[in-house]
């Protein structure tokens, strides 16, 4: 990167840098953590010899606190895929189970939202289509900050919710299904070339929050892919324009995942596979049950637990763990 000529390429100097930026999330907290266990066993070899009981305390303390950094360290070494480290899109769609179903898919958004809050990333939603009686169709979020894709990208996949429904005037016990799709984004286009005569662009008036100039004009852009049938929307800018861009961004980017599924499909069959999003779906990653008991259970680690509560309130910590532990054991 000292090379003048390190930047005559633009695009090749944006992937070294984000090279770059990986290898050093991963590099300076292991020199870290070695400097900060090398201090305490010399402090701890100065304190005994001296027989000073509370410097030794001290040492326990600060060895205890190099030990969950190291466990955190570990958790990061296993983000090494080249687009751990990236921004990403989070869609959530509505699957078998009619308004639970929608409704269902609202309670995965605001899970997300409020995960992404207590881990430091910023959520936006993109987009959303309201159901006429309850919740979201679907909706995207944008999620940004350090290694989001790689945290959340075990997310993917048919995510079950079994409840009373509140929506069932028999109250009677329903299955609702939704499905979570998780893509990176990229800072360049220049991979994949997107003909524009592929594209169909329809325009519509934006819902939901967002202001007057959202509300009153014609600003929200869907924009589908007519040779794969990925359709993309964007409604949270104010103006057409950015809505655009942004929509356009969240295209590439699923294009540019489609294209790796199927280049990695061999190794990563789960990630090629699309099911229905109901039952008999393979692609189901996760149950949350209300009724007759309460638990949430991971098919793919095993992990489960039963405050679903602070699951849905964004707790899912230890999912996402056991999920890259999982991915990064060897088969």
């Amino acid at each position: 990167m000292s090379e003048p000529e390190f930047w005559n390429s633009a695009d090749a100097a944006k992937k070294k840098v984000l090279e770059l930026k990986g290898l050093k999330g991963i590099v300076d907290p292991v020199e870290a953590i070695l400097r900060r266990a090398a201090d305490a066993t010399e402090l701890a070899e100065l304190a005994e010899g001296e027989n000073d009981a509370g410097t030794l305390k001290q040492v326990v303390t600060d060895l205890e606190r190099v030990e969950a950094d190291a466990e955190s360290l570990e958790l990061r070494t296993l983000l090494s895929d080249e687009n751990d480290p990236r921004d990403c899109f989070l869609a959530i769609q509505a699957g078998t189970g009619g308004t639970d179903a929608c409704d269902w898919a609202r309670m995965l958004v605001r899970m997300y939202q409020l995960y992404c809050e207590r881990n430091g990333f910023e959520a936006s939603l993109l987009e959303a289509l309201e159901d006429p009686e309850a919740g979201v169709r679907h909706a995207t979020l944008v999620v940004r900050g350090p290694y989001a894709y790689g945290y959340l990208k075990g997310e993917r996949g048919v995510h079950r919710l079994v409840r009373i429904s509140p929506f069932d005037a028999n109250h009677r016990r329903q299955t609702a299904f939704a499905s979570v799709d998780v893509t990176p984004e990229f800072e360049d286009e220049a991979d994949i070339e997107i003909n524009p005569a592929d594209l169909r662009v329809d325009t519509y008036r934006a819902g939901g929050a967002g202001g007057q100039h959202v509300n009153m004009t014609d600003s929200a852009v869907r924009i589908t892919h007519i040779p794969s049938g990925i359709v993309v929307a964007c409604q949270n800018e104010r103006s057409q324009h950015l809505n655009r861009k942004m929509a356009m961004k969240h295209l590439y980017a699923k294009l540019v995942s489609a294209r790796e599924e199927e280049r990695l499909s061999k190794v990563d069959a789960k990630n090629a596979e699309k099911g229905r999003i109901g039952f008999g779906s393979t692609s189901q990653i996760r149950s949350y049950v209300l009724n007759p008991y309460t638990m949430v259970k991971d098919a793919r680690t095993e992990v489960e637990s039963g405050n679903v509560q602070a699951v849905l309130d964004g707790r899912l910590e230890p999912f996402v763990e056991a999920f890259l532990k999982w991915r990064g054991r060897p088969r």
